[in-house]
């Protein structure tokens, strides 16, 4: 994966300057957009990132801070007279609410809106590539609410051209060596992999949990993840709110990337109570320190 730009990292009511949520991960000259709240299309264009880059969007739930730019997005696809297909991930009832906007606006989209229904019971494939794996995984929050898992899978390793043609390797034969074969030279000689390849770079893997109260079964579903992105919509002094509105503290989403021993935890899904944010960057670093203040235009890379 090469960066996760965030586009909105607001919660339900607006703020200066603050959007709700919504993220564009790039991987391999695609994107892959998670949540849509509303004015992202616009966050789109004023990252210059292109439309027709976007092939698969993923909505967490149907709380409107998380999808009413959906609706809009997808009319400026078509629009823009877009003809491949869009696959949509998302709680079941996101499709009668887009198809229900659509009927009532005649709008008939030049494009197929393949639409993949995600249950939020346990965590499940939904996506694979040659080089990527998407899971959703269930959250804790007052509606039915998925959280994205992005596993890169392991890359090959990497050719030494110098020895590879100094042994002469057959150009036919460097898949495989790249893949860990050795190589038998005419002659019966064994050259191993290890003198003809270095490592690649190991995979990444990145955790998107929107609107979570964390249980502990959270806990399995992202062993071994390496950047999460979890909200930290209040300060630990408001847990009591946290606890009735199925949302998180800082404090806690910090105890969660402690115990899953990630390597940066990305805060965001702020309240709109906190014209500061700094007080929840602060709190989630007395507990865990690689601490990466989610805000608008933030591009982190891997």
């Amino acid at each position: 994966m090469d960066f996760v730009k965030i586009l909105g990292c607001g919660s339900a009511l607006p703020v200066k300057d603050r959007n709700p949520s919504a993220q564009a991960l790039k991987h391999k000259e695609r994107f892959y957009l998670i949540d849509c709240g509303e004015g992202t299309q616009v966050r789109l264009r004023e990252a210059k990132i292109s439309f027709s880059k976007i092939d698969h969007i993923f909505i967490s739930h149907l709380h409107g801070d998380h999808f009413f730019g959906l609706p809009g997005l997808l009319s400026s696809f078509h629009l823009l007279g877009r003809t491949k297909q869009v696959h949509l991930y998302g709680p079941p009832g996101l499709k009668e609410i887009l198809d229900l906007q659509f009927k009532w606006s005649a709008t008939y989209l030049n494009y197929e809106l393949v639409f993949h229904p995600v249950q939020s019971k346990k965590k499940a494939l939904i996506f694979e590539s040659k080089s990527l794996s998407v899971y959703s995984f269930p959250l804790n929050h007052r509606i039915p609410c998925t959280g994205y898992l992005f596993e890169e899978k392991p890359k090959p390793a990497h050719l030494i051209i110098e020895k590879i043609e100094a042994h002469e390797v057959p150009k036919f034969l460097r898949a495989n060596i790249k893949k860990g074969a050795d190589f038998v030279m005419e002659n019966g000689t064994v050259i191993p992999n290890k003198e003809l390849t270095r490592p690649s770079s190991p995979p990444v893997s990145y955790a998107y949990c929107s609107d979570n109260r964390i249980k502990t079964s959270l806990k399995k579903d992202l062993e071994g993840v390496d950047v999460l992105y979890h909200e930290t919509t209040f300060l630990d002094s408001e847990k009591v709110r946290a606890k009735k509105t199925y949302h998180s503290t800082a404090q806690e989403a910090a105890v969660l990337a402690k115990e899953l021993e990630v390597k940066t935890l990305i805060t965001g899904h702020y309240s709109a109570r906190y014209e500061d944010l700094q007080p929840l960057l602060k709190e989630c670093q007395e507990v865990f320190e690689n601490v990466v203040l989610g805000k608008e235009g933030l591009e982190f890379k891997f």
